[in-house]
């Protein structure tokens, strides 16, 4: 028996039916699909590695709808971050004041090239207008770059050429705190930390931070902003979660140097200065009306080395 031939108007209209199947399959409404929602990590060692605990927390917009979830630091993440940034701090700390200018400039750079998706940010999770989110993105652009115009002058600023009697001179010399732990301002997310981070890198200090509980997308896509960077990896360290959790463990910390109770807000801010000084830390707290493009923010996380030296004779 022979096989009915296709005709030419048969495959026409064949193929007509497959197009206009997959037009109705590509214009199918999007709550069809099953959404897979993002997880931000933490940013540890200029790796992004989830929490030790798998523990995460859901963030949402200013209406309380989800956005996505954020891991939850434990204080074997906190360990981690402080390890790394004791490793990566001598490194920084012995780079040419000019070359950590050009890495903060860079920051900005990466930043700016960045800009429409921290708006888009802080404006879906911080309920700003698109104008005042714009502002504050630009706010904190202005300040790393602020920030990378110091690196090479804050010397003459806390350095000093002090009198003494007898063939010799003596040199006051600013030097790097070494590993910070910062509590960011929770009331801010992107303008907040940068304001608090940008300072402890101009002289070479590292740094584990605990961002913004309310606003932690901006601090996790600045991490991906410092890995896109020059920067070295464990110089900066993230850890989105509980501040009342982390703070305390940071500050007994022994390979912590200094404790920047900036955003500490409402926690128990004697116990953690206590707990600070029992291995010696300095402890920085907010002032009232410093603005933070001030060389004195800068200062505050810095050690001050006194060099002596014969004078040479004519």
């Amino acid at each position: 028996m022979a096989t009915p031939k296709t005709t030419t108007a048969q495959r026409s209209t064949s193929t007509a039916a497959r197009t206009a199947s997959a037009r109705t399959a590509s214009t199918r409404p999007s709550s069809d699909r099953l959404s897979v929602p993002k997880t931000y990590k933490l940013f540890i060692g200029g790796a992004f590695p989830r929490s030790e605990s798998g523990r995460t927390t859901e963030v949402t917009d200013a209406r309380g709808r989800f956005v996505a979830n954020v891991a939850k630091a434990s204080r074997k993440d906190a360990r981690d971050a402080v390890r790394a940034a004791r490793k990566a701090q001598s490194g920084w700390a012995g780079a040419t004041a000019y070359n950590r200018g050009q890495v903060l400039y860079r920051i900005a750079e990466v930043l700016e090239g960045r800009k429409a998706q921290f708006v888009d940010e802080l404006a879906q999770t911080e309920g700003l207008t698109a104008a005042r989110a714009q502002r504050q993105v630009e706010d904190a652009i202005d300040l790393w770059v602020w920030h990378a115009g110091w690196t090479d002058k804050i010397a003459q600023i806390g350095g000093n050429a002090n009198p003494v009697a007898g063939p010799y001179f003596n040199l006051s010399v600013p030097e790097p705190t070494g590993v910070v732990a910062i509590v960011a301002p929770q009331q801010q997310g992107l303008l907040g930390l940068t304001s608090v981070v940008a300072p402890a890198l101009v002289t070479g200090n590292a740094v584990v931070v605990v961002p913004s509980a309310s606003a932690p997308l901006s601090a996790i896509s600045l991490g991906e902003v410092l890995a896109t960077s020059d920067l070295p990896g464990g110089v900066v360290n993230i850890l989105t979660g509980d501040a009342a959790e982390l703070a305390p463990w940071l500050a007994g910390h022994a390979d912590v140097n200094a404790l920047d109770l900036t955003g500490a807000g409402d926690l128990d801010w004697v116990d953690l200065e206590q707990i600070a000084a029992d291995t010696l830390k300095r402890v920085l707290r907010p002032e009232p009306g410093l603005a933070p493009q001030t060389p004195q923010r800068i200062l505050e996380l810095t050690e001050t080395k006194t060099v002596w030296h014969t004078k040479s004779r004519l």
